[in-house]
């Protein structure tokens, strides 16, 4: 389970950028109009390395560790210890309206003795911020504790979680990122990352959401196979004991068994031989957030993703509408949402916070999901109401529309909205 704090806007943006779909019901084409007031403002943007600073990385496609920039010292529970780094900072990059929040994402390789800092900072009405640190983080275990970093509040903004929360009054206009990449002193071990971007979004305070238009993904089911959290009960408390705190990380695992691209044999055999699904148990110990004490900070779930290869990135969407092109194209969404028990139809719980997957729409335009909050694997496809889900994945109170997406790198995206901003 990951408890949603929502951060609800004062204020609408004061530049208006974006549109809306007022398709009819059933097919892919979609006109475009001014937005209603209160459509969600959002953009995704990817970083270019080659355009910004480079201290001792070689920034291509990738940013690879190549020299020293110099040497720094970290503390945590493994005891302090000295590191070579060195670092990227990338330009300012407008938003294109006044967002109230920034969620960065990355893949990362980070081979043992080494792992990866990233921070954003924001312009405002002020000028610039801070440097906020958005994620410490390594595949393994041994180099730091993968983490967050709790306590960054100032009069611009603070980071809940994984997420810049702009303070009231000082929305962001542009913002630039930052990643440090560190290894063992004197080694040749080479971090790289693979990806990064983020994305910055205003969602409009809004207690109700009515359901999209929709036909693109009608009819379609991707085969993305099945996993219960609840049947990890109990598991490896010191990763959060399973069962309802498991939702993310068993939803990010049955995106990479789609693709697949889940764990070895030899990745998962310090996992109980008696366990029915090891690769979930061996997911939420590498999502592991040690100042969040749990496994479902979301771009922690997509760089874990990115160890087998994957591109993934978070990001919001604007509706089933917008998702239905993914399913279209053949990517199953991770989505997150709270509701009560009677908001959404056939669940059979209510949730401050839960992550699930949907893998395509009924012939009438329903929600297909995989929902790993069931008792066990073979009852995890579930059918939710189109309107029910639209509202308890969309309104301000819940996530505002964030998801995941993973998938290979070869795999083509579908086209964004034309007369919107991209978010993905």
């Amino acid at each position: 389970m990951r408890v949603l704090t929502v951060f609800l806007s004062a204020f609408l943006s004061t530049v208006v950028s974006s549109a809306t779909l007022t398709a009819s019901a059933v097919g892919p084409a979609a006109a475009v109009t001014k937005p209603p007031p209160t459509q969600t403002d959002v953009v995704y943007q990817r970083a270019s390395f080659p355009a910004g600073v480079a201290e001792g990385v070689t920034a291509r496609d990738t940013l690879a560790f190549a020299s020293a920039a110099g040497t720094t010292s970290y503390t945590d529970a493994l005891g302090t210890r000295t590191w070579d780094y060195a670092r990227w900072t990338g330009p300012e990059r407008r938003v294109g309206f006044a967002a109230t929040e920034l969620v960065a994402s990355w893949t990362a390789d980070t081979p043992a003795g080494s792992w990866v800092q990233v921070e954003m900072r924001g312009r405002n009405a002020a000028g610039l911020s801070k440097w906020y640190v958005m994620g410490r983080w390594a595949y393994g275990e041994d180099d730091i504790r993968r983490t967050s970093v709790p306590g960054q509040g100032d009069a611009d903004g603070t980071v809940s979680v994984d997420t810049f929360v702009a303070a009231s009054g000082r929305p962001i206009t542009a913002y630039q990122l930052r990643v440090t990449l560190h290894r063992t002193p004197g080694s040749t071990v080479t971090p790289v990352v693979r990806s990064l971007g983020a994305m910055a979004s205003a969602v409009p305070e809004r207690k109700r959401v009515t359901a999209s238009p929709g036909g693109q993904a009608w009819g379609i089911e991707l085969k993305v196979p099945r996993r219960s959290q609840n049947v990890h009960k109990g598991h490896y408390p010191e990763w959060d004991g399973g069962g309802q705190a498991w939702c993310s990380p068993t939803s990010t695992t049955m995106v990479l068994g789609y693709w697949g691209a889940w764990p070895s044999k030899e990745d998962t055999s310090w996992v109980d031989p008696s366990d029915p699904d090891p690769e979930v148990d061996h997911a939420a110990r590498y999502t592991y957030d040690h100042a969040y004490q749990g496994a479902g900070n979301w771009p922690f779930n997509t760089a874990y993703a990115g160890r087998y290869g994957m591109e993934g990135f978070v990001t919001r969407l604007r509706s089933l509408t917008e998702l239905e092109r993914f399913i279209a194209a053949g990517i199953p969404v991770i989505t997150s949402q709270s509701f009560k028990e009677s908001e959404l139809p056939g669940a059979g719980y209510g949730t401050d916070g839960h992550i699930m997957v949907i893998v395509g729409f009924t012939a009438t335009g329903d929600v297909i999901a995989n929902d790993p909050a069931s008792p066990s694997d073979d009852a995890v496809r579930h059918v939710y109401p189109r309107g029910d889900f639209e509202n308890v994945w969309q309104r301000s109170t819940s996530s505002g529309g964030i998801v995941y997406v993973i998938r290979p790198p070869g795999q083509a995206l579908p086209t964004t909205v034309p007369g919107l901003p991209a978010n993905w």
